[in-house]
């Protein structure tokens, strides 16, 4: 059910942690340069997140690129951190069989991880039967051939910074599609899946939640959501519904684009909810644009955190105190990676150094 992945060692400086922080402040890809940082929120980290450069498949002739995987979990660490060990060796294992990535590729991985994991769900149910409750949006890029491929469950997002001509400043421009209850078209979405169901969104609390129990409408995980199995005792009163299901209420169906990277296309800036909460998109692509590239995820990072204070009326010194577990009454787990694109690498030139695993 759990395939065994080969990591490559890290190259180099692996990151530092400071507290609640840990952090990567620059480091080679095979297109470029990245910039990763995390900091926890959480009594325990949801966020998982990585970076792979090299093979993109389990044999050698095949295809050389980058992948970025950011994974927000929710309703404990078990769905971000299972995404992190198996998406990525589900990945290479088709891009092996196919021979190519391609969206039908990510698809599968999507598909398999989703069905590996609820697999491992039923395993648990009567020892664990939390684990049906745990989900994780889950958020991916590659990078290959000059194309990039996304594919997203979930709100967290990718947003490009591209310098067009003439334009004083970069334009920023979202590439992911989210799926949270608040954006009009995933409730009309929803609403159109389960016409016979008034209750598939509701206001709770001021927010939009998928009966009244989550903000998103697709997710890796929360079984309970998509198998009446697991709508039932042992789980905890909480989750379960009143009324059995026979339809997924919840889907782990990725949207997926295709872009082809332009020699404009500067950066990408790769982040769960918890950033885009306290900056636009607009803000992150200034920030970055303005700033040295040493450090510059951790910037974002600080940056979401200030505004963060300033909602809540205190200084950014103040909500550095403030613990883990307690901190997320401030602000949620964040993650930001940034990845910056050199185009004469892109086409054609990629740096065929070791490969990296982070």
């Amino acid at each position: 059910m759990i395939k065994s992945c080969w990591k490559p060692t890290v190259e180099g400086d692996s990151g530092r942690v400071d507290g609640l922080l840990w952090y990567k402040d620059l480091g080679q890809h095979v297109y470029g340069e990245f910039s990763m940082a995390v900091i926890q929120a959480n009594s325990l980290l949801e966020d998982q997140s990585q970076l792979e450069s090299g093979p993109l498949s389990s044999s050698s002739s095949g295809p050389y690129g980058i992948f970025i995987g950011v994974y927000d979990g929710h309703g404990g660490p078990e769905a971000s951190r299972f995404i992190n060990d198996n998406l990525f060796c589900n990945l290479k294992s088709f891009v092996s069989e196919h021979q190519e990535i391609s969206i039908n590729v990510l698809r599968k991985a999507f598909s398999a991880t989703e069905e590996n994991f609820l697999s491992l769900v039923r395993k648990q149910w009567l020892g664990k039967p939390q684990m049906a409750s745990v989900g994780s949006c889950c958020l991916t890029g590659a990078i290959c051939n000059g194309l990039l491929y996304i594919a997203n469950v979930g709100d967290s997002r990718v947003v490009l910074g591209r310098a067009e001509r003439g334009a004083r400043e970069v334009i920023a421009m979202q590439l992911s599609t989210e799926h949270n209850a608040s954006i009009d078209a995933v409730r009309d979405e929803l609403r159109s899946l389960h016409p016979h169901d008034p209750q598939i969104v509701v206001m709770k609390h001021k927010v939009w939640r998928v009966k009244g129990l989550i903000q998103i409408s697709r997710s890796i995980g929360d079984a309970y959501l998509k198998k009446a199995e697991f709508n039932k005792e042992p789980l905890l009163p909480k989750f379960r519904l009143p009324e059995s299901f026979q339809k997924p209420i919840l889907s782990a169906e990725p949207s997926l684009l295709v872009h082809k990277l332009h020699p404009d296309d500067q950066f990408l800036i790769f982040a769960s909810d918890g950033l885009w909460e306290h900056l636009s998109n607009q803000e992150a692509v200034k920030i970055v644009q303005t700033s040295p590239r040493n450090g510059i995820a951790r910037r974002l990072v600080k940056a979401a955190l200030k505004e963060a204070a300033k909602k809540r009326e205190m200084r950014y010194s103040d909500l550095k105190k403030i613990d883990r577990g307690v901190r997320r009454h401030f602000h949620d787990d964040i993650t930001v990676i940034v990845v910056f694109l050199d185009p004469n690498l892109i086409n054609g030139g990629s740096s065929y150094s070791s490969p990296l695993s982070i």
